[in-house]
């Protein structure tokens, strides 16, 4: 009865004042609810690694420091190279030296094998001089095997960039001694970028079918996702299941760290809506005024929800169909007010 009273004291403050026309109406709808649960989500890179030696030696250039743009195969490290160029060296020495073995043993065996033919040698003595071709041979390729992994080792003393982007931080110093697997820059990229975001176990399973999300910045743009990738797998700290989603940047004004607003459906339910502006909202009252069969308004107290995009969610109060006034305001001071209370009693003015 508290409530009603109000009503009935609020509307005696309207005074009538003019006359007014038909009254701008919606009905009430229904139509599908999709909760959403708002986390906060993080943009990362896709392509963001650490580049470690090949090999041992000395860094003797750094021609780039944190927060440098890189392109692909721009070189990152120069090690110091002398041990390595005489590794490569003697390797191609060496396979000089199995290259002239090899034609030495091949001229030794195309004659007796010229003489074979006509019986003046053995065939032991032919068989010793094929097998040395073979074995001078495979000699030749041991050498430029020797000669190719020597090659190698020199190349790992100039390190390139794997792939454009920025380095993030550099893990040695000039003059700095290096050995395999040492790590030395790392690096990401900015062309390709995605969110990251931790979703509560009890949402899990309903995001994971219905595959939808809505990422937003901060300032309310919207940003264009594609891919989504769910982990199979809970974190054992936060029992949280982390959800990854391709970003298409807009315009380079994206980066690494950034945080933004992930909008994940969970649920969806029937419910009813009525245009924001037909809410009258005063104090802990809130009411539409309601079109009866005389076409006369009528204020109904209801019980509101969530707001979507210029519609009211209603709880309680309504039924579908119903017409509702959208510019409650303009009624205040009109002769068609005429106020009734939800048991059907007039106010008296």
């Amino acid at each position: 009865m508290r409530h009603s009273g109000c009503i009935v004291v609020i509307l005696l403050l309207l005074t009538p004042a003019m006359t007014f026309a038909q009254p701008a109406f919606e009905t009430v709808k229904r139509r599908a609810l999709h909760e959403t649960v708002h986390l906060d989500g993080v943009i990362e890179a896709v392509q963001q690694s650490t580049v470690s030696a090949q090999t041992s030696g000395t860094v003797q250039r750094l021609p780039y420091d944190v927060d440098d743009s890189v392109t692909a195969g721009d070189l990152i490290v120069q090690l110091e190279d002398s041990e390595q160029r005489s590794r490569l060296r003697q390797a191609q020495a060496g396979l000089e030296e199995a290259e002239a073995a090899l034609s030495d043993a091949r001229q030794r065996f195309e004659r007796i094998e010229a003489i074979h033919e006509r019986g003046l040698v053995s065939r032991q003595e032919f068989d010793q001089a094929r097998n040395s071709l073979a074995a001078a041979r495979a000699r030749v390729e041991r050498a430029r095997s020797s000669v190719a992994e020597a090659e190698q080792q020199l190349s790992y003393t100039r390190v390139l960039a794997p792939y454009g982007g920025i380095l993030t931080e550099r893990h040695v110093e000039l003059g700095e001694s290096v050995s395999p697997g040492q790590p030395l820059l790392s690096g990401l990229s900015l062309e390709q970028l995605r969110v990251v975001v931790d979703l509560p176990q009890k949402y899990a399973e309903s995001a994971r079918t219905e595959r939808q999300a809505k990422v937003t910045l901060v300032d309310g743009q919207v940003l264009e996702t594609g891919e989504m990738t769910f982990y199979p797998y809970a974190d054992p700290q936060t029992h949280t299941f982390r959800l990854r989603m391709r970003l298409n940047e807009p315009g380079g004004s994206l980066f690494p760290g950034m945080l933004v607003k992930v909008g994940v459906p969970v649920a969806s339910r029937e419910a009813l809506w009525v245009p924001l502006s037909s809410l009258i909202h005063r104090s802990e009252l809130r009411a539409v005024f309601v079109l009866d069969e005389q076409d006369r308004p009528r204020l109904r107290q209801v019980r509101t929800g969530v707001r979507d995009n210029g519609s009211l969610e209603i709880l309680a109060g309504l039924s579908a169909g119903e017409r509702v006034i959208t510019n409650p305001s303009e009624l205040v001071g009109s002769d068609r007010l005429n106020p009734v209370t939800e048991a059907g009693r007039e106010a008296n003015p």
